[in-house]
């Protein structure tokens, strides 16, 4: 029998696990969109693709008389679809904060 687990199976999770489980929730996604609204032609393409749901369609127009696509505050995971799905290179940019892993010496 191959080792996983059916929908009927279950099992306990380990210390490690759970604590991994406890910290991922308690994580705050430090990621960040920019839109450059001015380009963008309000395909709703990013906001349809958007997992967190972050963006929003702006209430006013922009130059060209769409209503673009703008962040509407914290959440982005820095997932990248909204990047991934625009017809229009450069309108989205994509921030995530990386998080060293070493601690910085006082000199």
């Amino acid at each position: 029998m191959l080792p996983f687990l059916t929908s009927f199976e279950t099992r306990s999770l380990t210390n490690l696990e759970k604590s991994s489980m406890d910290n991922r929730k308690n994580d705050k996604p430090d990621g960040r969109v920019e839109i450059l609204t001015h380009l963008c032609k309000g395909c709703l393409l990013c906001i349809e693709a958007c997992p967190p749901e972050v963006l929003a369609m702006s209430e006013s127009l922009n130059k060209m008389g769409y209503h673009a696509a703008e962040y509407i505050g914290d959440g982005c995971t820095s997932c990248g679809i909204c990047f991934y799905i625009c017809p229009e290179p450069g309108v989205v940019t994509v921030y995530k904060r990386v998080k060293s892993t070493k601690k910085l010496e006082a000199e």
